[in-house]
């Protein structure tokens, strides 16, 4: 499959912008939110909103390190959405009555330890490194965690919104794959060593000890929630089909590492790895929130007010 054309990609983002004021929050259907699915549902838009979030502050690291500038504008515009989809899951956490007026929802403390890593950190890694994880966080989390609300909510506003957020998504990845590829293409041996020796850096260490919790997290939360584990592990495997449909795609290293990552989550027999894993998310949990240090300022753009 070739790859996309970038120029004519950029074009596309900028036709389809959407704002919030876009969907009538007000519109009928809220009641259709049962009780014994609102305690679960809070909590579930709360870690959604949050990824969504996490995945902004990567694109804005990305922005910075892109090679070209239409990659670094499309990356800019992937910041912009991404918070817009935060906002919009805020706006249906608001009209199902799960926020006061200017209340924002808790993250768990696994993602916790992801937004303070990408706040001292992200800016200061390769754009491989980050470029290859967030398809995975948006394949995988994203992917699976927005069908398996549009699967078990009736609200048609929610819909609405979803399919706004969907088709945002959809450009991210085609991107997102398309730049795994050029990243493998006309690789050198010695290109690809250094390459790979990124996960030698300490402040790179510290990424993974957060982010490989942070998916075993959603997992517990997801089949919390009802969600077969089978349904994330689809989604996962999406990842290493089509980050693998090309020679160049293979050939990126970073791509074999999540691929490689990838098979270790989707494996609960894989004792070796779930078990210390397991056991850093229940560490994560017994940290107290005072523990932590001020949310970062970026969060602050966050609101649920029908805006751009």
């Amino acid at each position: 499959m070739a790859m996309i054309d970038l120029d004519k990609m950029l074009e596309k983002i900028k036709d389809t912008q959407w704002s919030l004021s876009d969907v009538d929050w007000d519109a009928p259907g809220a009641e259709l939110i049962t009780p014994e699915q609102w305690p679960k549902l809070k909590a579930f838009m709360a870690d959604l909103m949050w990824i969504e979030h996490v995945g902004a502050r990567a694109f804005a690291a990305m922005a910075k390190k892109a090679p070209d500038d239409t990659l670094r504008q499309i990356y800019t515009y992937f910041h912009a959405e991404e918070q817009r989809h935060a906002n919009a899951e805020m706006a249906l956490m608001k009209r199902w009555g799960m926020l006061e007026d200017g209340e924002l929802p808790e993250p768990n403390n696994n993602l916790r330890l992801v937004i303070e890593w990408l706040d001292r950190f992200a800016d200061d890694q390769p754009i491989y490194v980050l470029g290859t994880v967030v398809p995975m966080l948006e394949i995988a989390l994203d992917g699976a965690l927005c069908k398996f609300l549009l699967d078990t909510v009736d609200d048609p506003v929610c819909h609405q919104a979803f399919e706004l957020i969907n088709g945002d998504e959809a450009r991210h990845l085609g991107v997102g794959f398309s730049v795994m590829e050029m990243q493998g293409h006309g690789r050198t041996y010695i290109d690809l060593v250094r390459m790979t020796a990124q996960l030698m850096d300490p402040r790179l260490i510290l990424g993974i000890a957060s982010y490989f919790p942070l998916l075993n997290k959603m997992r517990d939360n997801i089949v919390e929630m009802g969600l077969p584990e089978e349904k994330l592990y689809e989604a996962m495997r999406k990842f290493e089909k089509i980050g693998g449909r090309t020679e160049d795609g293979r050939r990126n290293p970073w791509f074999q590492i999540i691929k490689h990552h990838g098979r270790f989550v989707v494996d609960r027999k894989k004792r070796f790895y779930h078990a210390p894993i397991d056991a850093l998310v229940k560490v994560a949990d017994l940290i107290p929130r005072k523990a932590f240090p001020a949310v970062p300022s970026w969060v602050k753009e966050i609101t649920y007010q029908p805006t751009a």
